[in-house]
């Protein structure tokens, strides 16, 4: 059963348990409220612009919507297996309709990046797949990342938010690692979660330059990148696994 909750300002999702799945600021509607899920941009990092971005999982549709109105003109598709979660966004999340450029489908996201059709078409891939129990990432598999992989194009990128215990953080990037070239994580924020990013192909890392996109990003689109560079800083400096 879904319920949404209004307080302080803010309007939270959730899917019959305390587990908040989506949260929107009511008088910012197409802003990102949820640290992590803003971290779920940091594929911006990296590359200035997508022309086909992809979502699987809408939750409260905070990442559909801002890259829908604020990163023009690229194709935003999101992927969502709850028909109610869609009407749900749609009614009470300010979700857009359907058109040109957005398009909200109703189906299963491994159904999604099986299909060979999709092969090579994304890309960027932002992957957030939670039930109501919240226990752990759903479709967490090798299989399944590397249907992630083959649907995305050569410089393909994929986000993936990890709300888990830590022992299985790096059994999800694990299987992640084998299917890309390269894998990086943020620290887990105060709320739980973890995000990890994915390259198709690894990426040349200078940081000077990083921390100069990082400022375009939070004057043009209000983000706080700064704060995932120094986070991606913090992983390469200290983290003793490498993938």
């Amino acid at each position: 059963m879904l319920n949404t909750l209004d307080n302080d300002g803010v309007r939270t999702l959730h899917f019959g348990s305390a587990a908040v799945q989506g949260a929107m600021r009511i008088d910012q509607p197409d802003d990102i409220e949820l640290e992590y899920v803003q971290q779920m941009m940091m594929w911006l990092l990296f590359r200035g612009e997508a022309a086909h971005i992809a979502q699987l999982g809408l939750g409260a549709a905070a990442l559909t919507k801002f890259c829908y109105r604020r990163l023009a003109p690229a194709k935003v598709t999101a992927v969502e297996l709850d028909a109610e979660v869609v009407d749900v966004c749609r009614s009470h999340f300010a979700l857009p309709p359907d058109d040109e450029r957005l398009s909200v489908l109703n189906m299963n996201a491994l159904d999604y990046v099986m299909d060979f059709s999709r092969r090579r078409s994304i890309d960027v891939l932002q992957v957030d797949l939670y039930d109501a129990q919240a226990k752990g990432p759903l479709l967490s598999t090798d299989a399944f990342y590397a249907a992630c992989a083959n649907c995305l194009t050569a410089k393909g990128m994929m986000t993936v938010n990890l709300y888990c215990d830590w022992p299985d953080h790096l059994h999800h990037i694990q299987m992640m690692a084998n299917a890309f070239d390269a894998v990086a994580w943020l620290p887990e924020v105060h709320d739980g979660n973890m995000v990890a990013i994915a390259f198709k192909q690894s990426p040349s890392v200078d940081f000077d330059d990083l921390y100069a996109r990082a400022a375009e990003i939070r004057a043009t689109l209000g983000l706080p990148a700064e704060t995932w560079v120094e986070g991606l800083h913090s992983w390469m400096s200290h983290d003793t696994e490498s993938f």
